[in-house]
């Protein structure tokens, strides 16, 4: 299994690829449901790491830097809609 990939639901997009999908999002419209899916499946991920007795340090830390971003990111667009 690959690093990201969910362990309950291996057909569903990884955390990487939701993530990715948010911060390349050119559609302003799309771009707060991408970020919201890309948060859920950092979240969900997060708690099966939590959950499991395996060395994650580094998928934590990925995990930590990626909800930064994305909350970053979330920031612009709020001051964006704001300004507009």
């Amino acid at each position: 299994m690959n690093a990201g990939a969910s362990l309950s639901h291996p057909s569903l997009p990884s955390w990487r690829e939701l993530y990715k999908a948010a911060l390349f999002e050119t559609n302003h419209e799309k771009l707060p449901e991408r970020i919201a899916d890309a948060e859920g499946a950092i979240v969900a991920r997060a708690r099966e790491l939590f959950a499991s007795s395996a060395d994650t340090i580094e998928e934590d830390q990925a995990l930590d830097d990626a909800l930064y971003a994305l909350r970053a990111l979330q920031s612009c667009v709020s001051r964006q809609t704001a300004a507009a």
